[in-house]
C-alpha cells in the first residue's frame, strides 16, 4: 500500500512539473521567438496610444461603432478578471440579463426584424471575446450607418469585406472582429465618432 501511495505521489509531482512549469514555459517561449507580435497580444495604436488589442473584446457604445459581445469579465472586457458568470441554463438571473441585453438590442436597432443573433445576447466564457458572428454585426449596420452618414450598403460591404472563415477552415465558425471593423469604419469614415 505505501509503495502505491509512494508512486501516486512521484507521478503526480512529475505530471504538476511537467504540465504546470515546463510545458507552459516551452510554448511561451516558441511563441515569443515565432511570433512576438501575436504572443504579446497585438496592441492597436492610435493617435499615439493603445486603444486595446484585436484578441481582446472592448468596449464601444457609441451609436457609429459596432458593439462587441456582452461580457461578465470585472467591469467588462478586464483581462485581469477573465471569466464566464457561471449562470446555469435554469438560472433566473441568466434569463433576466438576457431578456434585458435583448431589450436593450432590439431598442438600439429597432430596423432589424430577424431573430436576435444569440452571441449578441450571451456573454462568452472568457467575458473576452473579441468577434461577433457575421449576424451580429449585420444586424448593427443600419444604426451604425445612420449614425455615420453612409449608405447602409457601404457599411454592410464593410462587414462582409471583415468577415474570417474558420481557422484552417476547419475549426470554429465564420466571425468578425470588432475592433478591427470598427477601425476599418473610421478610416472609411474619415475620422473617430462620437462616443466610443
Amino acid at each position: 500500500m505505501l509503495t502505491l501511495v509512494r508512486q501516486s505521489l512521484v507521478v503526480t509531482l512529475l505530471l504538476a512539473a511537467l504540465l504546470c512549469g515546463a510545458y507552459p514555459v516551452l510554448v511561451t517561449g516558441a511563441a515569443q521567438a515565432l511570433m512576438p507580435h501575436k504572443a504579446n497580444g497585438s496592441p492597436v495604436m492610435t493617435n499615439g496610444q493603445i486603444a486595446g488589442s484585436d484578441l481582446i473584446g472592448q468596449h464601444f457604445t457609441g451609436a457609429g461603432y459596432f458593439h462587441g459581445r456582452p461580457s461578465a469579465a470585472g467591469d467588462g472586457y478586464d483581462a485581469a478578471a477573465s471569466s464566464g458568470s457561471n449562470l446555469g441554463p435554469t438560472s433566473r438571473a441568466l434569463a433576466e440579463s438576457m431578456q434585458a441585453r435583448a431589450a436593450a438590442l432590439r431598442a438600439e436597432n429597432p430596423d432589424w426584424k430577424a431573430p436576435l443573433p444569440p452571441d449578441m445576447v450571451t456573454a462568452s466564457a472568457s467575458g473576452l471575446d473579441p468577434h461577433v458572428s457575421p449576424e451580429g454585426a449585420l444586424m448593427q449596420v443600419a444604426r451604425v450607418a445612420a449614425a455615420r452618414g453612409l449608405p447602409v450598403e457601404k457599411v454592410a460591404e464593410l462587414v462582409d469585406a471583415h468577415v474570417e472563415g474558420p481557422q484552417l477552415g476547419l475549426f470554429g465558425e465564420p466571425r468578425v472582429n470588432v475592433l478591427r471593423l470598427n477601425l476599418a469604419l473610421d478610416a472609411l469614415a474619415g475620422g473617430r465618432a462620437e462616443g466610443n
